[in-house]
């Protein structure tokens, strides 16, 4: 299941910023026609951080309800009983896997980080793929303790975006006779993961651009090189300005062109720098890309 491209899709809001059900809706139907392997929602990306727990579980079964491709959960926490329920609540939706971030601002050492994911991992029946991000939260899964947590059974995948290839490399070298997947989560590394054993992406960019990111993908998997480094340099000036500002800020903008929903970002999120949001603008016309 988990090989290929899942984008981490944006939580759409209205103008007041309550949740807009009907436009999360219409951006998961596209999604749906365009080759994707899965959907992320309430990651990153999603806003998970603003939105409350009733929005948290509405969004997932917006998301199982209407989605035609498994359906893999943001459902972390800093608070390993918060992760606990809201895992809980994605199994019984019907999701098809949970995503779980390192716990934030916490800053557990290995055996606190240890504990927190094997005890989520036994008390819900879904299969469970970690997440690493230290950019973000502030501290790194090693790939000694992500050898040691994919022996349990239900943990089953990384999402792996520290950034370090020699971090992935050694996290296939430890992992590779058990079945587990690491998944890039840098949309610019990709390729070198693939190159490594790594099965796909959970992606920014394929919420923007899906067709070219799925082909790029499919063609590395089929021993297609040059078409897939031929994607990857079309897509890289898209890429980088994904990141122009702090995910999902400029996804988020790049949906308004696209005619998909977006609505505004929540507090304490603010809109895209002008000349940044012209940066974007300029990039997705020259690369045609359309909703």
């Amino acid at each position: 299941m988990f090989r290929g491209v899942f984008p981490a899709i944006i939580t759409p809001f209205k103008e007041d910023t309550s949740l807009d059900e009907e436009g999360l809706r219409k951006n998961i139907e596209y999604l749906n026609k365009t080759g994707i392997a899965g959907i992320v929602p309430c990651g990153t990306t999603g806003e998970s951080a603003t939105l409350t727990f009733e929005e948290h579980k509405k969004v997932v079964e917006i998301a199982v309800d209407c989605s035609k491709v498994p359906v893999i959960a943001g459902t972390g926490s800093n608070n390993t009983r918060e992760a606990i329920e809201l895992t809980r609540h994605a199994a019984n939706a019907g999701a098809d896997a949970a995503l779980l971030i390192t716990p934030y601002y916490n800053k557990p050492n290995d055996r606190g980080m240890f504990e927190h994911f094997k005890t989520i991992a036994e008390k819900c029946d879904i299969p469970i793929i970690l997440y690493n991000v230290p950019k973000r939260t502030g501290i790194d899964l090693k790939p000694e303790l992500v050898a040691k947590l994919s022996q349990i059974k239900n943990i089953v995948a990384i999402k792996e975006a520290s950034g370090s290839l020699l971090q992935v490399s050694q996290i296939i070298e430890q992992t590779r006779e058990t079945g587990f997947s690491v998944l890039s989560g840098d949309d610019d590394l990709i390729l070198p993961v693939m190159s490594l054993g790594g099965q796909g992406v959970v992606s920014v960019l394929a919420n923007v651009a899906p067709r070219k990111t799925v082909a790029m993908v499919e063609a590395f998997a089929k021993g297609n090189l040059e078409t897939a480094r031929s994607l990857h340099y079309e897509l890289a000036p898209l890429t980088r300005a994904m990141f122009l500002e702090t995910n999902p800020i400029p996804v988020k903008t790049a949906h308004k062109y696209l005619g998909l929903a977006a609505g505004p970002l929540r507090l304490p999120l603010a809109p895209m720098a002008p000349e940044k949001e012209m940066i974007l603008k300029n990039i997705l016309e020259r690369l045609g890309e359309r909703a």
